[in-house]
């Protein structure tokens, strides 16, 4: 069996979520600075080979270190971010005498759902 660092309840879940929200809000809204800044890459790889700068370059490390940082704050708390693209945490927990994930998606009023442990998002189901 997984061993995780802390067990969630929902009432735990949902309160560290008032923390975690802008943590993956602001993960979200450099995930999308990335796509964003993505078409000038092309251009920027172009102008590095020649050791010419390129300002979407610089932007982009930038980005990835922004996001870098979030994810270990998010780690720090004993959660799980899934995905970045939707903003997929999971909170260990244990239900029905059994670990499995309390799972809470980017945009959704609070932790409403769980899966077992090997199932992911798609095997998502509410808990009310």
């Amino acid at each position: 069996m997984q061993q995780f660092p802390r067990l969630f309840t929902l009432e735990q879940a949902n309160q560290l979520l008032l923390t975690l929200r802008p943590l993956v809000d602001d993960l979200v809204a450099a995930r999308d600075q990335i796509v964003t800044i993505r078409p000038e890459l092309d251009s920027g790889v172009q102008k590095a080979l020649g050791n010419g700068a390129s300002k979407a370059t610089g932007e982009l490390l930038k980005l990835f270190r922004r996001i870098e940082r979030l994810i270990k704050e998010v780690h720090s708390y004993g959660v799980l971010l899934k995905d970045v693209d939707q903003g997929l945490l999971d909170f260990p927990a244990e239900l029905e005498g059994r670990v499995v994930f309390l799972c809470w998606k980017h945009g959704e009023p609070s932790v409403s759902h769980w899966h077992d442990l090997d199932a992911g998002f798609s095997g998502r189901k509410s808990l009310f």
